[in-house]
């Protein structure tokens, strides 16, 4: 069976993408879910990304939170990723997953703000690895070029 997700990137040349993702590019790439509301390619994603890179024993992001904003339709849902303030609380803003529909598809769209160029490029390389039908928390990292994260332009 074929998997749900196409992927594509903003902001880059075709031939680009590969290159894109194993630097930890802040810029923003994104990711087609064939066939699925975006509300669905939450709680695809979104499961498997509390449990690879928040879960309480061995998480890849034990240094940050997650917060998911989901619309009340389920139409937008955006997961952002913070450094741990005090008591746990949600800090600076570093890395964005954003899910909108896109006639019958939702497009996800990632982008990196202030994380650090290594653990951006294991996010993009897990959500690519999740999207081909993989499920488990793999240790691998990609390799990275040394490059520091944008500021962000908000």
């Amino acid at each position: 069976m074929g998997s749900l997700f196409s992927r594509g990137t903003v902001g880059t040349a075709p031939g680009d993408a590969d290159a894109t993702m194993a630097t930890g590019s802040t810029g923003p790439s994104s990711i087609s879910l064939l066939r699925a509301k975006p509300l669905d390619a939450y709680v695809f994603l979104g499961g498997n990304i509390k449990r690879c890179w928040f879960n309480p024993t061995d998480p890849l992001l034990p240094k940050y939170v997650y917060r998911a904003d989901v619309s009340p339709e389920g139409g937008k849902v955006k997961i952002t990723v913070h450094q741990r303030a005090n008591l746990g609380r949600a800090g600076l803003t570093t890395y964005v997953i954003d899910f909108k529909q896109s006639g019958p598809s939702t497009i996800i769209t990632t982008e990196n703000l202030k994380m650090p160029p290594d653990l951006a490029a294991k996010m993009q390389f897990d959500i690519d690895r999740w999207k081909r039908g993989a499920s488990n928390c793999s240790k691998q990292m990609p390799a990275v070029a040394a490059t520091a994260p944008a500021k962000a332009q908000r």
